[in-house]
């Protein structure tokens, strides 16, 4: 009862699969599209970019360095401008606020890509579908007659059933092609920002350690007074003087 019931589905012929094809081709093509508007409208030189923040952010410009990632049409300065404002908070923060901003970025650089995926991966399936369902057809009608009107009218419907095959495969790359080629931006999207953190986490990090160097000199050249008036240099470690942090 249940074969005969998909055999009554499958006698209703592969055209359906063909016109399914075709308008997922065009939502294919429609997702290529705006993906090429979008990453056209925001490129830019990211190595422009990284080259122009690190030398505001080495003067200790935040302002600037705001400036050039608001003016900027790279993808990469909107991840690190809204990051800048946390500069003082050292190269954790800034990493931290950068990971954060990338996060809700990525939304933006992924939006399409799970359709194309999807659609590159089942779209042959979907036309094989349809060369399984003409074939089916085309025996049936085989087996309703022997006559050569009959054996004409299963070869139509097995070159039907071919074309279904060759419609999923048509529809299938290039939404594959576009598929890899917005992956492969993407990562270079992601490896510049990690370049231009990297960058200027080291200024910031290359900051510290002046400070620091600069505060371990003062604390060397301290005195203190000790109890039998006598002047004794504090040790930085502990504060202690020389004598007791021996």
């Amino acid at each position: 009862m249940l074969v005969e019931r998909l055999l009554r589905i499958a006698l209703l012929g592969s055209s359906w699969v063909m016109y399914l094809l075709l308008i997922l081709s065009v939502y294919s093509i429609a997702a290529m599209i705006e993906r090429v508007l979008y990453f056209r409208k925001n490129s830019g030189d990211a190595d422009a970019l990284a080259d122009a923040l690190v030398e505001h952010l080495a003067k200790g410009d935040k302002e600037g360095a705001k400036n050039v990632a608001t003016e900027s049409r790279a993808l990469e300065a909107r991840v690190i401008g809204p990051a800048i404002d946390l500069f003082d908070g050292g190269p954790e923060a800034f990493s931290d606020a950068v990971d954060g901003q990338f996060g809700r970025c990525k939304k933006d650089l992924e939006r399409g890509m799970t359709y194309l995926g999807t659609l590159g991966s089942n779209a042959p399936f979907i036309g094989l579908f349809g060369t399984v369902i003409g074939v089916i057809e085309a025996f049936h009608q085989l087996g309703d007659g022997a006559n050569k009107a009959a054996m004409g009218n299963v070869m139509s419907g097995i070159a039907e059933a071919l074309v279904a095959t060759g419609v999923g495969l048509f529809v299938a790359i290039p939404a594959v092609v576009a598929y890899n080629v917005m992956q492969k931006k993407i990562g270079v999207i992601e490896t510049n920002v990690a370049t231009i953190v990297k960058q200027i986490t080291a200024i910031m990090k290359a900051d510290r350690a002046q400070r620091d160097t600069a505060e371990r000199e003062e604390g060397d050249g301290a005195i203190e007074i000790s109890t039998s008036g006598v002047f004794v240099p504090l040790a930085r470690t502990n504060g202690l003087p020389l004598a007791e942090a021996e």
